[in-house]
C-alpha cells in the first residue's frame, strides 16, 4: 500500500510538471529589466519572432501617423522604429500614471478609497449636489462618480456621450469622465502633499531608471469648466516601455516592489463594461481586456483577457500583453493638428507584430 501510493504520488507530481512547462518557463524567464539603457534582443528566432514579418508591420505603421513604436519582450527591446526618444503628450495615459502612483498610499493608508466628495471637502464651481458630494475616491478611479460637471481637457465625444448632471447615482453608471479624473489629482495632491508631476518622478521614474523623464515636463491645464486641473504631460517611447513593463512585473522592478502587486492586480482588472466606448472594459483608469464581450479591446486583434491598457488621444496607446511577455508602446506626434491613428489601424498593427511570432 506504502509503496503504491509513492508511485502514485511521484507519477501525480511528474504530471504536474509535464502540464505546466509553459508557465514555468515563463516564470524563470521572465524577470530581465534594462538598466541605464534598454537592452536588445539579438536572436529574435530564438524568442520565435520573424524579421521578415516584423518589417510587414513596420511598414504598415508607415502608411499611417505612427511616430514610435517600441516593442518590448522578456524586458528587452525586440523591435524598435521611428522616434523612440522624441517625448509626446502624453494626453489620456497620464490618468494609468495616476493610478498608479495611487497604489502605494492606499496601501500605507494615506488614501481611504471609501472617503467620499463631501468628506474630502471637494467642490466645484457651479457647486456639487449633495448627491454628487456621496462619490468616493473608487468610484472616481471607476469612471463611476454620477457626477457629470464640466471638465477640463475633454474631447467633443466625451461631451457628446456625457449623460445630464444629476440622472445617475455614484457607483451605479460607467462613463468615461474627465471630471473623475481630474479630481483623482485634486485629491492626490490634497492627502499625499505631492504634486503630479514630482510623485512621477520620484515614486515611479527614478526607481525604474527613467532615462529621460522631468517634472518640467508636465503642464497643468485650467480653465472655466472646473476648478480641477488636468495633468497632461510629455514621456518619450522609452520612458513610457519602461512603466510598462513595471506594470506587466506586477509592480516589481530589479527584485524590488515599486508598486504593491495586490494594487497592480486590482486596477488593472475588470471593474466595468466599457460598451458606451466601443470597448470590453475598465478598471482604475486601465482599460481592460474581457473575454467574450461585446467588443474586443481593439479592433482586428484577438487580446486575451489579462491583457489591458493605456490610451492617448490621436493614437498614443501603452499595451501590456502578459500571454506574449510584451510590452508595446505606439506614438503619434499630435502637435500637428488632426495628425492621428486610428484604433482600427492600431489594432491591425497589433494583429500584424502578434502574428509574426512563428
Amino acid at each position: 500500500m506504502v509503496k503504491s501510493n509513492f508511485l502514485y504520488a511521484s507519477f501525480l507530481i511528474i504530471f504536474i510538471v509535464l502540464l505546466h512547462p509553459v508557465n514555468t518557463y515563463a516564470q524563470n524567464k521572465s524577470q530581465d529589466f534594462p538598466g541605464k539603457s534598454w537592452n536588445y534582443i539579438k536572436d529574435m528566432g530564438s524568442y520565435g519572432y520573424l524579421l521578415k514579418d516584423l518589417k510587414k508591420a513596420k511598414a504598415y505603421s508607415k502608411d499611417m501617423n505612427t511616430a514610435a513604436v517600441m516593442i518590448v519582450v522578456d524586458g528587452k527591446i525586440l523591435y524598435e522604429w521611428g522616434e523612440v526618444e522624441k517625448k509626446y503628450n502624453t494626453h489620456s495615459i497620464r490618468k494609468s500614471f495616476l493610478s498608479a502612483l495611487y497604489g502605494n498610499y492606499v496601501k500605507e493608508g494615506v488614501i481611504n478609497l471609501n472617503m467620499t466628495m463631501g468628506q474630502l471637502g471637494i467642490d466645484d464651481n457651479p457647486p456639487l449636489s449633495d448627491e454628487e458630494k456621496e462619490a468616493t475616491i473608487s468610484d472616481c478611479l471607476k469612471a463611476r462618480s454620477g457626477v457629470y460637471h464640466p471638465a477640463l481637457y475633454e474631447s467633443k465625444r466625451m461631451k457628446a456621450l456625457k449623460p445630464e448632471r444629476h440622472t445617475e447615482k455614484a457607483g451605479t453608471h460607467w462613463y468615461y469622465n474627465n471630471w473623475d479624473f481630474n479630481v483623482a489629482a485634486t485629491i492626490f495632491t490634497q492627502l499625499t502633499g505631492k504634486e503630479v508631476y514630482e510623485a512621477i518622478h520620484t515614486d515611479i521614474a527614478k526607481p525604474i531608471q527613467m532615462e529621460d523623464y522631468s517634472p518640467k515636463d508636465g503642464n497643468y491645464v485650467s480653465g472655466e469648466a472646473s476648478i480641477h486641473r488636468a495633468y497632461p504631460f510629455r514621456i518619450n517611447a522609452r520612458d513610457l516601455a519602461r512603466f510598462g513593463l513595471l506594470m506587466l512585473r506586477k509592480g516589481i522592478w530589479n527584485g524590488k516592489q515599486i508598486i504593491p502587486r495586490e494594487w497592480v492586480e486590482e486596477s488593472t482588472s475588470y471593474h466595468s463594461d466599457a460598451a458606451l466606448y466601443s470597448c470590453d472594459g475598465y478598471g482604475y483608469m486601465w482599460w481592460v481586456a474581457k473575454d467574450y464581450n461585446k467588443f474586443p479591446h481593439l479592433p482586428g486583434v484577438d487580446v486575451k483577457e489579462g491583457a489591458f491598457s493605456a490610451r492617448g488621444a490621436g493614437g498614443h496607446y501603452l499595451l501590456i500583453i502578459p500571454e506574449y511577455d510584451m510590452v508595446l508602446v505606439h506614438r503619434v506626434n499630435t502637435d500637428i493638428d488632426n495628425n492621428r491613428v486610428e484604433k482600427e489601424e492600431f489594432g491591425k498593427l497589433v494583429k500584424l507584430i502578434l502574428d509574426a511570432k512563428s
